[in-house]
């Protein structure tokens, strides 16, 4: 994406790139850009430190083992699972660092030494066997064993230590390989999480592609900093994404979500706050055309819901993502965010995720455009702005086509040169749709 970007009070921006505004009353170049991806700062006990992880739905339920060190149905992995439930992808990166487990089998100068890729108390689970192959004179069988059922994540026949190959648990080092019915690796250590860990989390982040970020914890402080974070980056960088965190409307921010619901906290897994996983999971996979409003939990925690009426009604109106239970399940009240200072440039509609998902599209999906086929490459005359409103009518009503927008013509565009030679200023009005909520019936019996 360009330097430029954000919002603008003002036509005499410096930096090139596009900068667009939204208040109350997409292209033929491409189409209108991927949903899905949750960017979530994970603490575990396995799996790289300090760095960004890409991983899809196939490769979570196809590597888990490999890359996380549990097995896709272990509860360590609850909380991707849920993840999971919408999203099709999640930029993971895990906080802390740990110490790494390490053994060393043999004795005096002649020993094998053996270390855990990672950090963390995984690394104590792993187990090394080696057994002499009794096919092959002065070769050895070396496997390394994970976890309390013994699971064999490799296998290795060699003769010597410099044979030896490193896993994705382990690495070899020393100048003999004795046989050994098993031996344990120890010494491994999560480490402490502190708020530095977010901030890295967040410096590496903002590289990357996501459309929705989670913060699952209860710390106010590190609250505030993901707010902030997630303000900058709509505002000033021009990057349109979403923050869901728990119990944080204050906020009030159409870019922050605000989950009200606690959980029955599962030890060393989840907390109170857990409900954010799947929230963020759903609102990134969520469609420019789709409402979570009634969608119904389909997750594995336990939803603290037992709220009257009268409360339900309260939590809208300070911006609370809240769910509501009926008959034994759980749903989405009302698909909402945090804003709630409603004023005459920015009324509630603001506070309407789905709403909120096709102003995003909108401003994503144009700032692409422009940058990829127009910023530096057509020039910014008649023709060239014929051409560009041309590109934005098409997306539009590629919008429409999917019942994103509404109402929608030609002329709700215009495309006219700015202030400076490179300057192109486009106005345009559009109609989001959004779900039907409420039904208003009379009903006259004669």
């Amino acid at each position: 994406m360009a330097a430029g970007g954000g919002i603008f009070t003002a036509q005499n921006k410096v930096l090139p790139g596009a900068y667009i505004n939204f208040v109350s009353k997409a292209r033929a170049l491409g189409s209108i850009g991927e949903r899905g991806v949750v960017a979530m700062p994970f603490i575990g006990s396995w799996g790289k430190e300090e760095e960004v992880i890409s991983l899809s739905a196939e490769e979570f339920q196809k590597n888990c083992f490999s890359i996380l060190g549990y097995a896709y149905t272990d509860d360590k992995m609850l909380p991707l699972r849920e993840v999971f439930k919408g999203a099709s992808e999640i930029k993971l990166f895990r906080l802390g660092k740990g110490e790494r487990a390490k053994a060393v089998i043999g004795s005096g100068e002649d020993t094998l030494t053996v270390t855990a890729v990672c950090g963390g108390i995984r690394g104590n689970d792993i187990k090394i066997v080696i057994e002499e192959d009794i096919d092959n004179e002065n070769s050895f069988i070396v496997r390394t064993l994970v976890g309390s059922e013994f699971t064999e994540a490799d296998i290795q026949t060699v003769s010597s230590v410099t044979e030896l190959q490193a896993n994705n648990f382990v690495a070899f080092g020393g100048n003999k390989i004795a046989a050994t019915a098993g031996t344990n690796l120890s010494g491994g250590t999560d480490g402490e999480v502190t708020g530095n860990d977010y901030s890295s989390f967040l410096d590496k982040i903002e590289a990357e592609d996501f459309t929705t970020i989670l913060y699952a914890g209860s710390d106010e402080i590190t609250k505030g900093l993901f707010v902030s974070f997630v303000k900058r980056l709509r505002d000033d960088e021009g990057y349109k994404v979403t923050c869901v965190i728990h119990d944080y409307a204050k906020a009030d921010f159409e870019g922050v979500i605000s989950v009200k619901n606690e959980i029955t906290p599962i030890e060393g897994i989840v907390d109170k706050t857990g409900l954010v996983y799947w929230v963020s999971g759903k609102t990134a996979g969520a469609e420019v055309n789709e409402s979570l409003t009634n969608v119904k939990y389909d997750g594995k925690l336990n939803i603290s819901a037992a709220y009257k009426k009268s409360e339900l009604k309260e939590f809208i109106q300070k911006g609370e993502f809240v769910f509501y239970g009926d008959k034994g399940e759980y749903k989405v009240l009302k698909d909402i965010n945090s804003f709630t200072s409603i004023a005459a440039d920015k009324n509630g509609d603001f506070s309407n995720n789905q709403v909120i998902r096709v102003l995003d599209a909108v401003a994503n999906d144009t700032a692409r455009i422009f940058d990829q086929y127009y910023l530096g490459k057509v020039q910014n005359d008649d023709l060239g702005r014929d051409i560009l409103k041309t590109e934005l009518i098409n997306y539009h009503q590629r919008l429409q086509s999917l019942q994103a927008v509404q109402n929608f013509e030609t002329t709700d565009i215009t495309v006219v040169k700015g202030p400076e030679k490179g300057d192109v200023v486009v106005n345009e009005y559009i109609e989001p749709v959004g779900a039907m909520e409420k039904l208003y019936m009379t009903c006259v019996v004669e």
